[in-house]
């Protein structure tokens, strides 16, 4: 499965109000997908396929990452 976002760049959240302790987001151009800290820009980044990607948008929307 190929994740496909009209959007270039990073962008975050609308949940990330004020910026502090937030992540972005970037969808690459051979489908893999991109996470950085949004306060350090030159920073790592963790790299997920698109299989793992949508398995985890799958359980954080099951729950499976909530606080107990």
């Amino acid at each position: 499965m190929t994740i496909r976002n009209p959007r270039q760049g990073w962008y975050k959240s609308s949940f990330c109000a004020g910026g502090g302790s937030c992540v972005e987001v970037r969808f690459t151009p051979g489908g893999d997908v991109a996470v950085r800290d949004t306060k350090d820009h030159g920073g790592p980044r963790l790299m997920f396929t698109s299989d793992e990607w949508t398995a985890f948008l799958a359980g954080v929307r099951d729950g499976q990452f909530d606080a107990v």
